[in-house]
């Protein structure tokens, strides 16, 4: 008996051409975008900064081979490291996401755009330097902040009916497809070249969950996006060497992306491919907590002061039940032990017990000497999470997007405080002239965590002058930023 396969090379898949036309073609002229380009831009490097201050992920920075150095090579922000584009890209990637402080994007998917930051800036600075070096122009921070909106856009956009979580899939899938598209268009690849960079994406190995989830989260997953945006990059210039594309990588029958990986079912779009990601995006600002969490964390900073307020302390409290939506109860709703930082950040429990506690929530606050007070495990046991049924529709709804928690508590006498509720986080585009100041407060305290004053006014003089920065060769503003 044999069976007949059709051998014959199929045109690419519909969902590759529309990525590819969209970075190729695709004017952006929204100047709501390029706006929250310039912030998310500020932020984002911010957070590497912070991250720098953490002995794991500084630990993971650097050339591969100690004491390489790449002429013309891209600056790591924060450091001395000259890199190539590629390790360049894993060590930016890796700083952007360490602290799960950067921004969000919340969907079917969710996942944090501003992780393709790191393939994008490695690959300007690289060319800039190179165009420098061989007295052409280099590239400025608006390109740049071109390629985010973009980057930002197919990320998203993929994001928004598909749950690659729902088959086990990590959402740093679309970071690689993303990066690839962008990086590969500003490469200078032609049409076909960047098909088939895309397509690389696709039939790559794509990362498992399992390193967000009990019984295994861990520290991988701070690393995931730097490893996705990297491989983007060493991808984009395979093809640039002329390396083969696979046109029907998600439709092949049997062996294709939709069949292996997603359970059969083709891909579906709310929207065509514009700027909405980028206008609608989230800004972690108040808290570095997983953002289904953010608005119940705020809610605990608020009850925190009530309880002062009244005269209790958490040892009265018996029960605290958080109101909340769907996507939040199966990411981070945990119980039992809390193994690492990783684990902890990822628990709705912990991170409410913490500003409930303390008053505040900061990346230190998920660290071993933090959590081993034990009053943290008691009151995470009498945290309960419920569905609210219209939280999770208004979580998927596109015209509100919100991100809803709402905590009440109980004490043993039987009272109760009134119900705290907050429906979209400081970060949210509702919230975006409050969140703005301080997001900017967020970037000058990042910048003192790692440069002495004068270093810090040359950067602050130029970052926060947006026509400047946005006209600034991408080299000299990275240079900026050396050690």
């Amino acid at each position: 008996m044999s069976t007949s396969v059709a051998s014959n090379r199929s045109e690419y898949d519909q969902v590759i051409v529309d990525i590819v036309d969209y970075v190729m073609g695709y004017s952006i002229a929204s100047s709501v975008a390029y706006e929250t380009a310039y912030y998310c831009f500020l932020d984002t490097l911010g957070c590497g900064l912070e991250a720098l201050e953490y002995p794991a992920c500084k630990k993971l920075l650097g050339p591969i081979v100690p004491g390489t150095v790449v002429p013309n090579g891209v600056r790591v922000p924060g450091t001395q490291f000259q890199l190539d584009p590629v390790q360049a890209a894993f060590n930016i990637g890796t700083m952007i996401r360490w602290l799960d402080f950067n921004d969000t994007w919340l969907a079917a998917e969710w996942g944090h755009p501003s992780d393709n930051l790191g393939g994008i800036l490695a690959v300007a600075d690289w060319l800039s330097r190179n165009a420098v070096a061989s007295g052409k122009k280099p590239l400025t921070i608006k390109n740049v902040l071109t390629g985010m909106i973009k980057a930002h856009e197919i990320q998203g956009c993929l994001a928004l009916e598909n749950a690659f979580n729902k088959v086990g899939l990590d959402h740093v899938v679309l970071v690689k497809v993303a990066s690839t598209a962008v990086v590969a268009e500003m490469l200078g690849l032609n049409r076909e070249e960047i098909l088939s960079a895309v397509s690389l994406a696709w039939v790559d190995g794509q990362s498992l969950r399992t390193y967000r989830h009990a019984p295994n989260t861990g520290s991988r997953k701070s690393w995931a996006a730097g490893d996705a945006t990297s491989r983007a990059v060493r991808l984009a210039l395979m093809a640039q060497k002329g390396e083969m594309g696979y046109p029907s990588v998600l439709t092949a029958k049997t062996w294709g992306f939709y069949d292996v990986l997603f359970n059969g079912q083709p891909f579906k779009f709310q929207r065509a491919y514009g700027s909405y990601v980028m206008e609608n995006v989230l800004f972690k600002i108040a808290f570095p907590a997983e953002f289904h969490a953010q608005t119940a964390v705020e809610a605990a900073m608020s009850l925190h002061q009530q309880l002062k307020d009244a005269g209790q302390t958490i040892n009265d409290i018996t029960k605290i039940t958080i109101r909340t939506h769907e996507a939040c109860i199966r990411i981070i709703d945990k119980q039992g032990p809390l193994n690492n930082p990783a684990d902890r950040d990822h628990c709705i429990q912990y991170m409410v017990a913490i500003p409930l506690i303390f008053g505040h929530l900061t990346a230190a606050d998920y660290e071993d000497s933090v959590a081993a007070d034990p009053r943290i495990d008691a009151l995470r046991e009498k945290i309960v999470c419920v569905e609210d049924l219209d939280f999770t529709r208004d979580y998927h709804d596109p015209e509100k997007r919100s991100i809803a928690n709402a905590l009440t508590i109980m004490f043993a006498d039987g009272s109760q405080l009134d119900e705290v509720k907050v429906e979209f986080p400081i970060g949210h585009a509702r919230r975006r002239e409050e969140g703005i100041p301080l997001l900017l407060k967020k970037f000058r305290t990042n910048l003192a965590r790692q440069f002495p004053e004068t270093q810090q006014k040359k950067i602050q003089s130029v970052s926060l002058d947006r026509p400047l920065l946005e006209n600034m060769p991408v080299n000299e503003y990275l240079d900026l930023y050396v050690i």
